[in-house]
């Protein structure tokens, strides 16, 4: 063969290369633009490598949905038990890169590794090994890393777009179960001649799962509640929904608060079968007798100041929703004098930690109450704030904190 005929077939090879890319790219553009799913893309891309390119070997990695961890979306001719190994290999590369004969032996039957930026990060990284076709070489592996990009983008496009999704969707779940809860949280505190009452409501997020309620039950009698349920966001949101319907059926269906605790646990059973608990602590209070009767259920002790004494209101049981019968139930009854005082609070105060990875604690909580429990409550709470304000510095909160600050008459 002449050696202009040699000229002329490889101008023709060329040629025809060229042809073939510009299809490839056109069909490949023409299936996102028509936002074929994921599976389709990384399909057509094994194809195009495949079929039209004569590649033996190709894997692609692209970040999942979930956790966003490395997945092979797509391969040919690799083995499975290999792929895992593959990726701590690759991440170190930030441009094209040849293997090299003293590369791991995992990598030997790849010819390049193309990996896909966006910005400093990456979003895709595909392995290429065994072109049959060696003509063109380097004109091949380029188109084959345009067309990896164009992929990888598309790719990267569709997840950002779903995560984006899943965001907004969570934010309107959140903003739900934020008005949710603000309407169980009650807004203002009762007035009395026989007590008066403070509420402090921080959630560390949007939605917390602490929760507090006062109930009128008689003309001198009134019950007062708080709880901490586990978990937070939504599920804890809709967990105390459910939590207050129950009590306010509940409260007014047995009169002596130990039934009405078996009754409460076994109802929150039925709903969490033991998934989530929690802690609890329900007071009755005669105003007209000035006696209080309590349980305790798992909740950390309320503080109770009088006659110049701390008593802490740790009777009761364990906590609600965790078995389906309570093993035991203890209910204390006290006198109260005029002036008592009693502060309940979630354990979001006592863990609060500073700069210094010193704890709020129960022990300073206790100094507090002894030294401003002739305030009234809102201003006791008020200040309260202002302290663990001051003590946490630049420390974020750790949990939610709900606060209930009660003085008898």
């Amino acid at each position: 063969m002449s050696r202009e005929l040699l000229i002329l077939e490889k101008l023709e090879n060329e040629l025809n290369l060229k042809q073939l890319q510009i299809k490839s790219l056109l069909t490949i553009t023409q299936a996102i633009n028509d936002n074929l799913p994921s599976d389709g893309l990384f399909n057509m891309y094994r194809s195009f490598l495949s079929w039209e390119m004569g590649i033996e070997h190709m894997i692609l990695f692209v970040k999942n949905n979930i956790d966003e961890d490395w997945e092979a979306v797509t391969s040919i001719n690799v083995e499975q038990k290999t792929v895992k190994s593959l990726i701590p290999l690759i991440l170190p590369f930030k441009r094209l890169y040849t293997v090299k004969n003293e590369d791991a032996e995992e990598l030997q039957k790849f010819d390049v590794i193309i990996p896909v930026y966006h910005k400093n990060d990456p979003i895709a990284y595909s392995l290429i090994g065994g072109i049959r076709d060696k003509d063109d070489l380097y004109n091949k592996i380029q188109f084959i890393t345009t067309i990896t990009n164009i992929i990888a983008v598309a790719i990267e496009n569709k997840r950002l777009f779903k995560k984006q999704i899943k965001q907004e969707r969570y934010n309107r779940e959140m903003e739900l179960a934020s008005d949710v809860q603000q309407m169980l949280i009650p807004g203002t505190t009762p007035e009395s001649k026989f007590f008066k009452m403070g509420m402090v409501y921080l959630p560390n997020y949007d939605v917390g799962g602490d929760y507090l309620d006062y109930i009128k039950l008689e003309e001198h009698k009134y019950a007062f509640c708080i709880a901490d349920i586990s978990g937070k966001g939504v599920a804890a949101a809709l967990l105390m929904a459910n939590f207050q319907a129950i009590i306010q059926s509940l409260i007014f269906q047995f009169r002596d608060l130990e039934t009405f605790v078996f009754a409460l646990n076994e109802s929150v059973y039925k709903i969490t079968k033991s998934d989530k608990f929690i802690t609890f602590f329900i007071a009755e209070i005669d105003s007209k007798e000035k006696k209080m009767r309590y349980i305790n259920a798992g909740h950390f002790p309320p503080i109770l100041y009088q006659n110049g004494e701390i008593k802490l209101l740790n009777s009761g049981t364990t906590v609600i929703g965790a078995f389906d019968k309570l093993p035991f139930i203890n209910e204390e009854k006290i006198d109260l004098t005029k002036d008592a005082f009693i502060f309940c609070f979630t354990d979001g105060l006592v863990d609060l930690m500073n700069d210094e990875k010193n704890y709020f604690g129960e022990e300073r909580v206790i100094e507090f109450v002894k030294e401003n429990h002739a305030l009234d409550p809102n201003d006791l709470n008020e200040k309260l704030m202002t302290e663990i304000e001051s003590f946490k510095g630049s420390q974020e909160y750790v949990d939610d904190i709900a606060i209930l600050s009660i003085q008898i008459n």
